[in-house]
Formats: structure tokens, C-alpha cells, sequence
């Protein structure tokens, strides 16, 4: 194990700052220390958007989604007026939280200690027995907006009112993934999974196809893909194919592709890692995200999503059509999820030494110098070349 004094000095790093060929992987500290975790989350996650979900899951006056934040749980909500909007969910009398999961909550907000009632637009609306109170001002008493931004349909919120716009750090993503036209895409299906692993696990995993072979071996075979060159906190592995990736190896498809995309997002398929852990996989039919997010050094909540062009879901073949895509999606994430959490036991073995990275690793190594730079206090001296 590493000693504290030296889990962020620079130095300990060396080997994971050299060419991706010379390179080693990060230690096994930084999967599995409580204190490397701490940073991370300081760092690298209660600065950044978190992402919510899809607008379309909110679609009705009265409907909500909360999502728990490093900065406290939080609350998406549509008005009346049609309006989405973000707060704080906690309520403003003694702090309860207000609302759980997803669901719809009438014509108001009602909180479940005592019964305080706010407006879908985060107006107090009642306070029981607060009449005697001096100086209560119902006005001055209304849900903490939140910051939300949206992109392509998709939702992201963020409690500090001083952080830069959604997209000042996604540098050419929306030009790119742009073609897919994920505002008139609807989530069909969502689910949710808590794993025992590192998120880096399973972030560096979504990124690499040199497990394909072996993890996917029956499901989807073995995959070969080559890196795109980006700008912004953003990274893409491409994987050229005819046929749509979203379906078990050997099997067929009736739903029509994406129109109007470009040829090369008419023949591959993107694998896109906005940092630190948000995917977004664009396929020529349907795009999916998996959304990784720490619960703990060695925990981590995979939400995943799927998502079909709006005139795909009308047709009367996608009831149909649409669960050999469940069971190929349910299928590799589990298979994904399951080998993360086999690596994390093995990490946990006392005296490992870090390992070599293979050539096809290149995007596991840019993750792990990416977040070497968001941890450590000051730069390496010496930083490897990034491609």
C-alpha cells in the first residue's frame, strides 16, 4: 500500500505518465483507498454537471426525477407552465427530503415531516402553525433553485450557481454527435445497477474493446475499434460496422437507421466517455448511455438508458423488434458489471505491483492521467503525450 504521504505526490505517478507502450497502470490504491477516493470526489466529481436523465422522463406538469448529487439531493421537476426546473431537495422548514426516485407529485410538493407545501415552480405555498412565528415571510421561503442545462434532450444539473456552462468543457462533442439528432430520441427503458467495484473500472472497461474477445466472447465477439481525435473533456473510441452494434452477434433488425447521417456515423459506431463517467453509445439505429457514479472506493451505480428516434417507437414492429435489443443490452452489461467487480477483488490483493498496458489500452491510459490531473496537487514535470 501506499503511504499517505506519498498516495498524491507526483513521483508515485511516474510510470503511468510515460508513452502508452512504457506505461504502467495506476496503482492499486487508487481503486480501492478510501483517501484517493476523497479526492476524487472533491475534485473531480461535486465541481462538474451530474447528469439527470432525459427530458422525456419528465414529461407531464407535476412529473419529477431526483438524483442524488456530491453536493446534496436534488430535485427536476416540471411546472405548469410546462417548464422544467432544478432545487434542492430538502425541505426549507428542517430539511427533510422532499421527494425520492421518480414520479409524479400532483399540482405540488408536499413535505412528508410537516406537511410544508411548495409550488411545482418552488414557491411555499402553506406552512402549518408557522402564523406565531415573528418575521416568517412565506416569499423568502421557497425551494433552492438549482442550475440545469440540457443538450440533445439529455438533462444536467449543478448546485454551484459560479460553475462554468454545460459546454464549455465538451469542445467539439455536440458537433460530432450532433448528426444523431438525440432531441427526437425518447428513453424507452432505464434501469439501474450497484456493483462492487471502482468506477474507473467500469469507465475504463466502456472504453476499451480488448476484453470483448473473452468478457463477450458469445454475446458479442470480438471488437476492433480505433480512437478519434477530440477536443474537450470528452474521449471516443469509433468501431466500424454495416449493421447496427446494438444487437446479439448473428442477429437482424427491421428498424430503420438514423436518417440523414453522415457516412462514417452511417457504417461504425461511437463510443463516447464525456469526463469523468458518462457514455454516451451512438449506433446508426438507437444510442444508449451508462452513467457510472461513485457510491464508495470500491461501489458504483450504473444507470443505463435506451434510446430510439420517436418515428422508431411509433411503428407497430418495435414492440417487437425492441427486446432482442433489451436482452443484447442486458446481457454485455452484465457481463461488464460482473468482470469489474472480479478485478476489484484482485486489486485488493496486498503487494500487487501495477501492470503494463497493451497498446490497445490507449483510452484507459488517457483516463488515468486525466484524473492524475485533476487529483494530484501540481503537475507532473514531465507529462506523457496525451495521444
Amino acid at each position: 500500500m501506499i503511504d499517505s504521504a506519498r498516495l498524491f505526490a507526483p513521483e508515485t505517478y511516474a510510470a503511468v505518465r510515460r508513452p502508452l507502450t512504457e506505461a504502467e497502470t495506476l496503482p492499486s490504491d487508487c481503486y480501492v483507498s478510501p483517501e484517493f477516493h476523497r479526492r476524487e470526489i472533491e475534485r473531480i466529481f461535486r465541481p462538474r454537471w451530474r447528469f439527470v436523465g432525459r427530458a422525456d422522463e419528465i414529461a407531464a406538469p407535476g412529473a419529477y426525477r431526483t438524483v442524488d448529487t456530491f453536493a446534496g439531493p436534488v430535485v427536476v421537476v416540471r411546472g405548469r407552465d410546462g417548464v422544467l426546473r432544478g432545487f434542492l431537495n430538502s425541505c426549507r422548514h428542517r430539511g427533510a427530503q422532499l421527494l425520492e426516485g421518480q414520479g409524479e407529485c400532483a399540482s405540488a410538493i408536499v413535505c412528508p415531516y410537516h406537511a410544508w407545501k411548495f409550488d411545482l415552480d418552488g414557491r411555499l405555498l402553506g406552512a402549518p402553525a408557522m402564523e406565531k412565528t415573528q418575521g416568517f415571510d412565506r416569499g423568502k421561503n421557497g425551494l433552492i433553485p438549482v442550475r440545469l442545462e440540457s443538450w440533445g434532450g439529455f438533462l444536467f444539473v449543478n448546485p454551484n450557481p459560479d460553475a462554468p456552462p454545460l459546454l464549455q468543457a465538451w469542445g467539439d462533442l455536440p458537433e460530432v454527435l450532433g448528426p444523431y439528432r438525440f432531441e427526437e430520441m425518447v428513453c424507452v427503458r432505464r434501469i439501474e445497477f450497484d456493483i462492487a467495484c471502482n468506477w474507473k473500472l467500469v469507465t475504463e472497461n466502456a472504453m476499451e474493446e480488448y476484453h470483448t474477445g473473452t468478457v463477450h466472447k458469445v454475446s458479442l465477439g470480438q471488437q476492433h475499434g480505433e480512437s478519434v481525435a477530440t477536443r474537450g473533456e470528452w474521449d471516443a473510441l469509433y468501431i466500424k460496422q454495416d449493421t447496427t452494434i446494438a444487437l446479439m452477434t448473428g442477429e437482424t433488425s427491421s428498424l430503420p437507421f438514423i436518417a440523414g447521417l453522415p457516412d462514417k456515423h452511417r457504417h461504425g459506431t461511437y463510443f463516447t466517455m464525456i469526463y469523468p463517467s458518462l457514455q454516451f453509445a451512438c449506433t446508426q439505429d438507437c444510442m444508449w448511455w451508462l452513467d457510472f457514479q461513485p457510491l464508495g472506493p470500491e461501489r458504483t451505480k450504473v444507470s443505463v438508458g435506451f434510446c430510439f428516434p420517436r418515428t422508431t417507437v411509433a411503428r407497430q414492429d418495435f414492440a417487437g423488434q425492441v427486446q432482442r435489443y433489451y436482452a443484447r443490452w442486458e446481457t454485455s452489461i452484465g457481463e461488464d458489471n460482473g468482470i469489474g467487480e472480479v478485478q476489484q477483488r484482485g486489486l485488493r490483493a496486498l503487494g500487487r505491483p501495477a501492470g503494463r498496458l497493451s497498446w490497445k489500452e490507449h483510452h484507459v491510459h488517457k483516463l488515468a492521467n486525466w484524473v492524475l490531473d485533476q487529483v494530484l496537487d501540481r503537475p507532473a514535470s514531465a507529462r506523457r503525450a496525451a495521444e
